[in-house]
């Protein structure tokens, strides 16, 4: 590359298919999506928000979870659309690691989120009367700092370790920066492996067996109660479930994907990549907007205002 500073090592994205070819339609149906995601979280957020009914704390950590959703977007869509506008498809290896760190942390944080949502629906659901003195405000801030802390501290470990990598490869099977990285260093690091496995359990692991713990007890109360108990606990657990669920399964073809080399032809390589960055973000929106009773009642009022005057 003699047209760029030869004092920065730079990394070639290497997974668009026939750029050249269909740059600008790409561009069009990229920009799109990330327009539609940042509108739908955007105005479920502003509306629990300036909602002071919705001020409590399954809604504030609903609220967290959506903010983290753009945040986690806009970590891959910006510099994905400017690539595709782009003669050359390359970036820094210092910001593809920057890059990394944002998304994986975020990508953890959104566990952590999702496990005190479960935690706030089992303390509300089996232990009512004592839901106002647990879930108390310091709780809902505390509960928000760690989902931000833990996973920051946690990724900073393989980024900073990685920084300090020889690089041997110069070409990313990828459109951005991810687990794929791994595979341009020289010499496969078994301190990266080992923290990346700790990474793996106290980020992921850890926190999916709590939120099975928790819905599992949820499940065993509700089963002796009565049909409305039964049914208050669907309209609230269901939303969360579909989102882990759904967030789980796309974690899993990421971390499989990128650590494990295939021999995927291109274009399904890039299809399967863009899922965790397409789907998830536009999917939590519509299932928080239209499962959640109280969030989809005030979306109507603040869509269709003249109907419910």
């Amino acid at each position: 590359m003699d047209d760029v500073d030869l004092n920065i090592t730079y990394i070639i994205l290497d997974g668009h298919v026939e750029i050249d070819k269909y740059r600008y339609v790409y561009f069009f149906v990229l920009i799109s999506v990330y327009i539609l995601i940042i509108c739908s979280n955007s105005t479920i957020v502003y509306l629990i928000w300036i909602d002071k009914n919705l001020h409590e704390p399954m809604y504030i950590f609903i609220a967290a979870l959506l903010l983290n959703c753009i945040l986690y977007s806009t970590t891959v869509y910006p510099k994905l659309l400017i690539d595709l506008l782009s003669k050359k498809q390359i970036i820094s290896y210092s910001a593809c690691l920057f890059q990394f760190f944002v998304f994986y942390f975020l990508g953890s944080a959104e566990f952590f989120l999702l496990s005190a949502m479960s935690y706030d629906r089992y303390v509300s659901i089996c232990k009512p009367l004592q839901y106002p003195n647990i879930m108390t405000t310091t709780t809902v801030r505390m509960f928000l700092v760690m989902a931000w802390v833990i996973p920051a501290g946690h990724i900073a470990v393989p980024a900073i370790l990685s920084a300090q990598a020889k690089l041997c490869k110069f070409n990313l099977k990828g459109v951005f920066c991810n687990n794929a990285v791994y595979h341009l260093q020289c010499v496969e690091s078994r301190s990266i492996t080992i923290f990346g496995v700790i990474c793996l359990l106290d980020l992921v692991v850890f926190p999916m067996l709590f939120i099975v713990f928790t819905y599992t007890r949820i499940l065993i109360i509700t089963y002796r109660c009565s049909r409305e108990v039964k049914k208050k606990a669907a309209e609230t657990c269901l939303p969360h479930l579909l989102v882990l669920i759904s967030f789980s399964i796309l974690s899993a073809y990421d971390v499989s994907i990128a650590r494990v080399e295939s021999n995927l032809p291109r274009a399904a390589r890039l299809l399967m990549t863009l899922q965790i960055v397409l789907y998830h973000p536009l999917f939590n929106p519509f299932i928080y907007g239209l499962k959640m009773k109280e969030i989809s009642k005030h979306l109507k009022r603040l869509l269709c205002p003249g109907k419910f005057i």
